[in-house]
């Protein structure tokens, strides 16, 4: 399998979700990813790179969010970067607590905890590396 990194540089326009979404369909076909892992697949990248774009660079089309992919024979790996200043990624509430239901933020993160089989937050939180075993 394909060890080289791919990267795609994509402006904070929410539009440009769809160009993610085709992305993951293009590699689930390329290299026959399990639909199970797919589906994974493409809820975690595609919340990722709308964190980056809505909450990392505040919809701000002047700035751009960095994806870059990698798959080999044992993981799919994204890394989703933008332009913001970060966040405390150690102090997301857990939208399934009753106290939390209601709250809007959260969920996005708590998701891609879930979906991915790793999850790497760097440069302040700016910075996200979602790993899927395959």
């Amino acid at each position: 399998m394909d060890l080289t990194v791919e990267k795609i540089v994509l402006n904070s326009d929410i539009k440009n979700i769809s160009i993610v979404e085709k992305l993951v369909d293009d590699l689930s076909a390329e290299y026959n990813i399990n639909t199970d892992i797919y589906g994974k697949l493409l809820l975690a990248v595609v919340e990722g790179v709308n964190n980056a774009i809505v909450h990392g660079n505040k919809l701000d089309t002047n700035k751009n969010v960095n994806l870059e992919y990698q798959v080999t024979e044992d993981i799919v790996e994204f890394i989703i970067a933008d332009e913001g200043k970060g966040f405390d990624f150690t102090t997301i509430p857990d939208p399934t607590l009753p106290e939390n239901v209601e709250k809007t933020h959260g969920r996005g993160i708590f998701l891609m905890n879930h979906l991915a089989d790793e999850i790497d937050f760097e440069n302040e939180g700016s910075k996200v590396k979602l790993t899927f075993n395959l």
